[in-house]
């Protein structure tokens, strides 16, 4: 089955590189080309990611050279690869064609300067998530002990991403910003999130917030991360099919999808290492929900619920 995954870090990766990782084969990049034509991947987010521990004044400057990496080393050298800057176009893809979406995790790289969100959005990116871990200027992060809301400048850019059909990503915000976004955002989705009932961490959702995802049209991706999966950390398939499944019992069996966070992450689920491995998922899920059901989990409910005007 086609699946499309709506995180990975992959630029990290080739920035990280220095220009010595190729993006079609370096073993150091779970989602490199060969790898997601193996596993069937037919559509990639590729999130823009930078470390808030960098100073502020090179932030942006940063996000600029890992998009820049996405276009010249992803875009450019791989005439197979589409960027997708227009929902309809994933309509488009041909059989042999993957889609590529450019995403921002964190809008540190912005400071409290709309005009930046502005550039990034005229290079493409389509899906904004507020804060990675810790508070910035839009909101609190998941791991942020005050656990504030969205700032009136978060609000302004949850408003822009509405105005321009851009996703806002609830992934690694606070429970109070979450509400906050709840309340204004008109495309809300946690690209790769799973829930606190089968696994109590921060990074993941409540039972409340998962059916509000559900009640708004949202989507919840599936994260592939063994702390995220399993409280040990000592996940399976089947670990992450428990997610799954309670998603699906909170109602919300049409609106599942996956984000594997590969590239961002170092612990791996055994035959879930890499984007080549992603069947391994869709035969396991195979064997506890109907065909329909799992194509709508690998890649149909995000073509149903994407942003459309």
């Amino acid at each position: 089955m086609n699946i499309i995954d709506m995180h990975c870090d992959a630029l990290l990766k080739l920035w990280e590189s220095k220009g010595k990782a190729s993006f079609v084969d370096a073993p150091v990049i779970d989602t490199n080309k060969i790898r997601m034509k193996k596993g069937k991947v037919k559509v990639q987010a590729f999130a823009v990611w930078v470390d808030p521990s960098i100073n502020t004044l090179h932030q942006f400057n940063v996000a600029l050279e890992q998009v820049r990496l996405f276009h010249e080393e992803i875009l450019q050298k791989n005439e197979d690869i589409k960027h997708i800057k227009d929902w309809s176009e994933l309509d488009k893809l041909k059989e042999d064609e993957i889609g590529a979406i450019l995403t921002l995790e964190g809008v540190e790289p912005i400071g409290n300067d709309i005009s930046k969100l502005h550039i990034l959005y005229e290079l493409g990116v389509r899906l904004v998530g507020l804060t990675w871990n810790s508070a910035n200027l839009a909101a609190d992060g998941a791991l942020e002990a005050r656990g504030a809301g969205l700032t009136s400048f978060g609000k302004e850019i949850v408003r822009f991403n509405n105005d321009r059909q851009i996703i806002t990503d609830v992934s690694h915000l606070s429970e109070r910003a979450f509400w906050d976004v709840m309340e204004l955002a008109r495309y809300p989705m946690a690209s790769h999130s799973n829930t606190k009932h089968h696994c109590d961490h921060p990074r993941n959702l409540s039972d409340s917030q998962a059916r509000a995802m559900f009640e708004r049209g949202g989507m919840v991706h599936v994260v592939y991360h063994p702390p995220f999966v399993k409280k040990d950390g000592n996940a399976t398939i089947q670990d992450l099919i428990r997610h799954i499944d309670h998603l699906c019992a909170l109602g919300g069996v049409k609106q599942i999808g996956l984000g594997s966070d590969f590239d961002g992450i170092d612990a791996k689920i055994p035959g879930l290492a890499h984007a080549g491995e992603t069947q391994n998922l869709i035969n396991e899920l195979l064997k506890h929900f109907s065909e329909e059901e799992v194509r709508g989990f690998a890649s149909e409910n995000f073509l149903r619920h994407r942003p459309k005007l």
